[in-house]
């Protein structure tokens, strides 16, 4: 499947909306001011994504915020941090400023809400620009390594393609580096490309 530099400007430019919505909402609720920047956008096969992010990411336990999603196209969304990340960014949320390696119950909830907020914001701006409306599942929450995380969780029966969009966290002098995947199979993403060229057209 050929992808021209035509809709990896459209989709970087949906995603840009979608964050700066999410940052926007953040803000009210913890009444900190908060930037989300998306400085890179890759579109890879699935198969290609745990060797993508090894220079990136390395072989770190990531915390992943992930919800499915069903419309005209369907996959899986998800919201991946390095785990010290996701944990300076819930204790940060939650004024708890205590010291902590693993991420505990309360901490769990609160990047699962982070993740939804930012999940729902991105779709929510793919949903307003292309008028597709989707329905989601409840966010789900996981560790583990990249590889680990695709292989039980992102798959799917047929060949997908994962947009990659990384994401800076910019909070109170702070740099927190995310990121937001979007799995779709070839069928959706090649109806995704076929929607973004008649919305441009």
């Amino acid at each position: 499947m050929i992808v021209d530099d035509e809709f990896r400007d459209a989709i970087t430019e949906i995603i840009n909306i979608g964050v700066g919505k999410a940052a926007g909402l953040l803000n009210e609720i913890t009444g900190s001011h908060i930037q989300l920047r998306v400085p890179e956008l890759r579109l890879v096969p699935i198969g290609e994504i745990a060797d993508v992010y090894k220079t990136v990411l390395g072989t770190d336990i990531l915390s992943t915020v992930m919800q499915e999603f069903q419309g005209n196209f369907s996959g899986v969304t998800a919201l991946v941090f390095p785990q010290d990340s996701a944990l300076s960014l819930v204790n940060l949320l939650s004024g708890d400023q205590s010291p902590a390696t693993d991420m505990d119950s309360v901490q769990v909830e609160t990047l699962k809400e982070v993740g939804n907020i930012i999940i729902n914001a991105v779709m929510g701006s793919i949903s307003n620009v292309l008028s597709e409306h989707f329905s989601f599942s409840l966010p789900v929450y996981y560790e583990g390594q990249l590889s680990s995380i695709a292989a039980n969780h992102l798959t799917s029966e047929g060949d997908a393609w994962v947009v990659i969009a990384r994401t800076q966290f910019l909070i109170e002098s702070m740099q927190i580096e995310g990121t937001i995947l979007l799995v779709l199979e070839v069928g959706s993403m090649e109806q995704l490309m076929k929607s973004l060229r008649k919305t441009n057209g």
